[in-house]
């Protein structure tokens, strides 16, 4: 049984399921189905996601530190606890000022 599918049905801190690595940005998949995933991931600083665009919305969760998350050229500072809402099609990237973690969900609907 994966890390991932032992999370199943348990209530988990999702900020101790993922570590920082130092120059890295880390993923840890929690769940991955053909109508959507959720993705665990740890950026440490200087590190991001280059522009791109997607066919779906995607939903960004800070769960440590601050993202900078820039959306059609407008940035947004995201902190832990808050979340943000990236517009299928539109262009856009993360960047790791300061280390972050965030949970990706992105529904293929």
């Amino acid at each position: 049984m994966s890390s991932s599918t032992a999370l199943i049905g348990t209530a988990f801190n999702m900020n101790e399921q993922i570590q920082y690595q130092s120059g890295s940005v880390v993923s840890k998949t929690l769940i991955d189905k053909k109508i959507g995933t959720l993705t665990l991931f740890a950026f440490d600083a200087g590190q991001g996601l280059s522009e791109h665009t997607a066919p779906f919305d995607a939903v960004v969760q800070i769960v440590d530190g601050t993202a900078s998350v820039t959306i059609d050229g407008t940035v947004h500072q995201v902190q832990a606890g808050e979340m943000i809402i990236m517009p299928a099609n539109l262009p856009h990237s993360l960047k790791a000022e300061v280390p972050f973690k965030m949970l990706l969900v992105m529904i293929r609907a």
